[in-house]
């Protein structure tokens, strides 16, 4: 395992970061990452930007939004959030989104300080069952990158005012506010400690825990390609906001598996455009299937043939080719 020390607190180099060692530094097996954004909300990569953030907020106080690769929801960062990232060699479609065993660092770590975190739902970490730490997994052939973003001292009132979290998403969670469903760390701890000091513990029970753990840094050559994915990709309008078709037909539901919106345009009977948008989880990239699905009579049969051919967990981690047939007609 190699650790990449970095300090840019720019969301758009640091994604840019992660996408450049995930796809290029192929020789390591495993790669560790910590970082800071500067404020930022960082939307899924099947979200629709516009509905997941109060735009007029975001703006008057120059709060950047960024797309990831990975799925699930939108989340807020600032210089009080500590993100982690862990690429491994390891994955298969077998143990995709099995979001638990990369967590362990965070819960060990903070046991130490005499801090109880568990794992719970889906991907998140809680202290006396309120979330701090949310986690999302991007996985292509047998390699998984893993990332979460931990609230260690973060501004929760910019939080719950920066994202326009959906109502069936509040009250899944059975809880009122967004406010009232998470916590940072640094309330729960004995000692007053900084975001720097938890960074420095967290990398030093990495070094503890796996022997061969050493320092690679990054060279001339990295920072030119990782400024050039920022450019073309991380800074763009086209990739955060990204285009939203017109459409006709909209329909919504939340499974336990995450949130689906579809919406489609039906023209004489066909499907002209269609957007999946959502919080969910999947490994492979769901504009394939969109694709696949332009062209198609809206009739049920018609889409049920081209479904039949789908592998549909592929693209929605646990949701079967009836609930997102559900979702079309």
């Amino acid at each position: 395992m190699i650790y990449i020390r970095n300090d840019d607190n720019r969301p758009q180099f640091n994604l840019a970061l992660e996408q450049y060692v995930f796809d290029n530094l192929t020789q390591f097996d495993e790669i560790f990452l910590l970082w800071i954004n500067e404020p930022t909300i960082v939307v899924g990569k099947n979200q629709n930007t516009i509905e997941e953030i109060n735009l007029d907020y975001v703006k008057e106080n120059n709060i950047n939004v960024v797309r990831r690769l990975s799925g699930g929801g939108a989340v807020y960062h600032d210089f009080g959030n500590l993100n982690y990232t862990i690429i491994s060699e390891k994955g298969s479609k077998s143990t995709a989104f099995n979001f638990e065993a990369f967590t362990q660092p965070v819960i060990e770590v903070l046991a130490k300080l005499g801090v109880k975190a568990e794992f719970t739902g889906r991907n998140d970490l809680t202290i006396d069952g309120k979330k701090f730490c949310g986690n999302a997994q991007y996985m292509k052939k047998n390699r998984i990158l893993h990332h979460g973003a931990m609230l260690f001292d973060t501004d929760l009132n910019v939080l719950s005012k920066a994202l326009k979290v959906s109502k069936d998403k509040i009250e899944s969670k059975g809880v009122k506010s967004v406010r009232s469903r998470v916590t940072n760390i640094k309330d729960h701890l004995k000692e007053d400690i900084s975001i720097e000091d938890f960074k420095q513990l967290l990398l030093e029970h990495m070094i503890e825990t796996h022997e061969n753990l050493t320092e690679y840094k990054l060279t001339e050559e990295d920072y030119k390609q990782i400024n050039k994915i920022m450019e073309e990709r991380y800074a763009t309008w086209e990739w955060n906001f990204g285009y939203s078709p017109e459409f006709n037909i909209e329909k919504s539901k939340r499974f336990t598996s995450g949130k689906v919106q579809s919406k489609i345009n039906v023209d004489e009977g066909i499907i002209k455009s269609i957007k999946f948008y959502g919080d969910f989880f999947g490994t492979g990239d769901v504009s394939e299937l969109e694709e696949k699905l332009v062209g198609i009579k809206y009739k049920e049969d018609e889409i049920s043939k081209v479904l039949d051919n789908v592998d549909v967990g592929f693209y929605f981690a646990g949701i079967s080719k009836e609930d997102l047939l559900s979702l079309i007609i």
